[in-house]
């Protein structure tokens, strides 16, 4: 099975897999001094588009601080272009600008603004946004000279599009891969039928000493799965949404708050679940603990995944998860999408 051991960027390293959380300077419920204290993460991705708009945040960086200096953290940040929130609204911005701005302020790894293919989209609307995001990653990938560009694949619902992007990318001689638009393609029924195809083809394609990334994975029951796919490094705020939307996070999928039995028997061993049981509902009904939790449970799977790659049991873990998941969520097609990729041979050909 496929395993890199470790993200070598070209000031920063760190070990593999690795989860990156989504960081808001401003507005994070979980602070930079609680994650420095509580944490250890290797990683982090902020947006530089918000960054880039925000003229005061924008001066400072560009002429007194670095990014890094700015955030107070001293490992590998990674920064978005603004791609996403471009799905909802004109950004009024240019890919070498937000480009060139993150090479500028430090970034260690650098996101061109692609085109986003939600899983509705019919083909020709995907294939114009990935030749335009081809061409956007051509540019990028000129302009950058400190940083390490984000190679995004795009393409929608068609593999054969996906496929084309990351041999485009390979052709371009990127270091790093980014799965882009894939994670709502699991999101409906926790199905990893497309989501398994997308991540082995694209393995399959670069090889083994390339990371790749998928874009907003952040639920810790999908991460394994992924893992064992080949992918090997996530971002995502999952565990600020999932707070405010009242979900607990397990490894084994995430519950509402009124599913209190389940959450007062799950073991966790975070700052907010130990103690008195009967205390627990009432300290995550508040959205920054239950943020705090749901991020120690993210970094946790993360920290189970590696201690099992070691010991050569990743595949009894995601039994052990699947036996579980589907007595919480029995109309769950997690163990049919995966026991249908695992026996069609979907996994990678690469070898460690």
């Amino acid at each position: 099975m496929f395993q890199k051991k470790e993200l070598i960027t070209r000031k920063r390293k760190a070990k593999l897999p690795l989860f990156f959380p989504v960081y808001q300077p401003k507005s994070n419920l979980v602070s930079i001094d609680d994650i420095k204290e509580h944490f250890s993460i290797d990683g982090m991705i902020v947006n530089g588009f918000f960054l880039y708009k925000d003229a005061e945040t924008k001066r400072l960086l560009l002429e007194e601080k670095t990014l890094h200096e700015y955030i107070g953290f001293d490992g590998i940040i990674m920064t978005d272009s603004g791609a996403f929130q471009g799905l909802k609204r004109p950004l009024f911005l240019n890919n070498k600008k937000i480009v060139k701005f993150q090479d500028a302020i430090g970034a260690d790894i650098v996101s061109p603004l692609d085109h986003i293919s939600p899983p509705g989209e019919n083909r020709t609307t995907a294939g114009k946004k990935l030749k335009s995001t081809n061409k956007r990653i051509r540019e990028a990938k000129k302009l950058i000279e400190n940083g390490m560009l984000a190679g995004v694949q795009q393409g929608g619902k068609f593999r054969e599009l996906r496929n084309e992007s990351t041999t485009f990318l390979m052709e371009l001689g990127v270091e790093y891969i980014a799965i882009g638009s894939l994670v709502p393609f699991f999101n409906k029924n926790h199905n990893l039928a497309f989501v398994s195809k997308i991540i082995t083809d694209a393995r399959n394609i670069i090889g083994n000493e390339i990371p790749m990334h998928i874009y907003g994975a952040g639920d810790p029951v999908e991460l394994p799965f992924f893992v064992a796919m080949g992918a090997d490094i996530f971002d995502s705020s999952s565990y600020g949404h999932y707070a405010l939307g009242g979900w607990y996070m397990t490894k084994y999928g995430a519950l509402k708050l009124e599913r209190s039995t389940l959450i007062r028997d799950y073991n966790c061993s975070c700052k907010i679940c130990v103690g008195e049981k009967d205390e627990l509902l009432q300290k995550v009904s508040d959205p920054k603990n239950l943020a705090f939790h749901n991020l120690y449970t993210i970094l946790h799977i993360i920290n189970q995944i590696r201690a099992a790659l070691e010991a050569e049991k990743l595949y009894q873990m995601l039994q052990d998860i699947i036996n579980v998941h589907q007595k919480w969520f029995p109309d769950s097609q997690l163990e049919s999408s995966w026991v249908d990729s695992f026996e069609k041979g979907g996994m990678p050909d690469t070898k460690p």
